[in-house]
């Protein structure tokens, strides 16, 4: 009498045909498949709540996952981890990437973004042919505006600070980053 397989792989194949023993995923892909499903459950649970919130997905895992992000022992969480990655079987596997992804994507363009507007401030207060490659690339500044801020800012900038500490910006130095960060978001929209 030939063998089943064991209900819990999912698989409807009998071991004893050869025939299909190639189509069959094997133990590990199928273990490594759960593995990566858990890390995927991680992943979104890792996300906000309004990013949670839109994505598609069934009412019994959205419902384990708000229960992982409650239980706070170490072993609580890694079983009902799995539990979710149980649950991620049933899911949009794609759609639940495609969020995570779009997530990341965003964090990393907004750490860019504050990069640009800090590099920007300091070409700025640096030198002064600096302003003039900003209003070529950023036609609808208020150059009149900038000027003064970087005016202020250099009159700002502090001396050495104390033995291991930073020294302290100015108000100027400030205005001049967030008026900087506000125009690239600008440009950034209109492209």
């Amino acid at each position: 009498m030939p063998r089943r397989a064991a209900p819990h792989r999912g698989v409807d194949v009998h071991y004893g045909d050869a025939d299909d023993a190639d189509d069959r995923p094997s133990k590990t892909r199928l273990k490594q498949h759960s593995h990566d499903l858990q890390s995927l459950g991680e992943a979104v649970a890792a996300l906000s709540d309004e990013r949670l919130a839109r994505i598609e997905m069934p009412d019994a895992l959205r419902e384990a996952i708000v229960t992982w992000r409650k239980t706070r022992s170490h072993e609580g969480r890694r079983r009902q981890m799995q539990y979710v990655g149980k649950l991620m079987r049933s899911a949009d596997e794609q759609a639940l990437r495609e969020a995570v992804a779009e997530a990341q994507i965003g964090s990393a363009r907004e750490t860019l973004a504050l990069h640009e507007a800090e590099r920007w401030r300091d070409e700025l207060i640096a030198d002064d042919e600096a302003l003039t490659r900003w209003a070529a690339a950023h036609a609808g500044t208020d150059l009149q505006q900038l000027r003064a801020l970087v005016r202020q800012a250099r009159k700002e900038a502090p001396a050495e600070g104390a033995a291991g500490q930073a020294p302290r910006q100015g108000r100027a130095y400030r205005e001049l980053f967030k008026t900087l960060r506000t125009q690239l978001a600008v440009t950034s929209s209109r492209s």
